[in-house]
């Protein structure tokens, strides 16, 4: 590990440990580390994430995603990041959370093309689906979504992707939460995130399921 990866590293588990989460291991850190190096390298030439700097990527990526992989129920064997951008939370979840089966749907292509070279570098086993992820036809046992747009629909068509008795996992703000119009839903009580007081994890059991849900 360089210097620059332990220090990385270092910051990751004290932010961790300042939000009251266990700390990582040293081989996961390390992983973490260099997703984080690889996407400061893409977001020079290809715009990625708002958030372009080393901290901003730890403390509100990272240990954001972190936070959601460690809050989602046992049980889960396949899980779909529906829209993951540059990968969250679906990288983290399948860092911390090795005995889930991740898959990431991706429909822009610059987006795919570096969680290709994430998935790569990290040497991790994650399919990646480069198109809209409406248009997959596998189920999964939870769905995750994280900064989508129209995140209403969003939420209709991603259910329309989960296993009967699967869940949705949805990372919002409290205010938008209020505003997910969704009525044959019903969120557990939102998990507060790490470094915000206004970001929250919502997740809600899917009990009926059907490719025409609207």
């Amino acid at each position: 590990m360089t210097e620059s990866s332990q220090s990385t590293s270092a910051r990751l588990n004290e932010l961790l440990a300042s939000a009251g989460l266990k700390t990582l291991d040293r081989n996961t850190a390390a992983k973490f580390a260099d997703y984080s190096d690889l996407l400061l390298r893409w977001n020079a030439r290809t715009n990625l994430t708002a958030i372009r700097d080393e901290e901003g990527i730890l403390s509100r990526h990272f240990v954001e995603s972190i936070a959601c992989a460690r809050a989602l129920p046992g049980g889960i064997a396949t899980l779909l990041d529906f829209g993951s951008g540059a990968g969250f939370p679906g990288i983290p979840i399948a860092l911390c959370r090795p005995e889930i089966a991740v898959t990431l749907a991706e429909s822009q292509g610059k987006k795919a093309a570096f969680l290709r070279e994430a998935v790569r570098t990290l040497k991790l086993s994650i399919q990646i689906h480069s198109g809209r992820a409406e248009s997959l036809t596998t189920r999964f046992d939870c769905v995750a979504l994280r900064a989508v747009d129209r995140m209403s629909q969003a939420v209709r068509d991603a259910s329309t992707l989960v296993l009967p008795g699967g869940c949705l996992a949805v990372m919002t703000t409290e205010a938008e939460l209020k505003q997910l119009r969704v009525e044959e839903f019903t969120w557990n009580n939102p998990i507060q995130l790490p470094g915000s007081d206004h970001r929250v994890l919502a997740l809600t059991k899917v009990q009926a399921n059907s490719r025409s849900a609207k």
